[in-house]
């Protein structure tokens, strides 16, 4: 009796233990949704159609501004932003936050750089006291996905 009361737990947990296997961790855009502070963000990705992309195969580094950065910036910005026909506009200022490949705190701790942006432009990024990204400071730091790395920052930062 004992032994099939063990087998029947075994068969029963199965499907849980394939479950797990199986399951992958979630990409930039479902890790941004789940975290809660980055509505704002969410909805500007929506709106300048790049969710697909940020889904995608990457890896990207997404250097996220949370709510309450989009909520610093001068009143109306955000809702001229999502407009559509500023959606070129939004578009550059989302991908200025992202960069190509996946960069980790390690990977610049005591660094100063430059990189390339998913824009084209170039983000100045500090780590040799704490981590600036321009005048952005990274509040929480390698935040992993599927397909690359958030980085939390508590200010928008605009290309030039």
């Amino acid at each position: 009796m004992m032994l099939r009361r063990s087998l029947i737990a075994a068969v029963a947990a199965l499907p849980l233990a394939f479950a797990a296997i199986t399951a992958k961790a979630a990409d930039i855009v479902d890790t941004a949704v789940s975290a809660g502070q980055f509505e704002t963000l969410v909805a500007a990705v929506k709106a300048a159609g790049l969710v697909e992309t940020l889904k995608g195969e990457g890896p990207f580094t997404v250097f996220a501004p949370t709510d309450k950065a989009f909520a610093m910036l001068p009143a109306g910005t955000v809702e001229n932003l999502l407009k559509p026909e500023n959606k070129e506009q939004l578009i550059a200022v989302l991908t200025y936050h992202v960069v190509p490949g996946k960069i980790m705190s390690g990977d610049i701790a005591g660094k100063k750089a430059m990189v390339e942006t998913a824009q084209g432009g170039k983000l100045s990024v500090d780590a040799t006291d704490g981590v600036k990204v321009d005048q952005a400071n990274v509040i929480s730091a390698d935040i992993e996905a599927s397909n690359g790395v958030i980085h939390v920052i508590d200010k928008v930062v605009l290309p030039n």
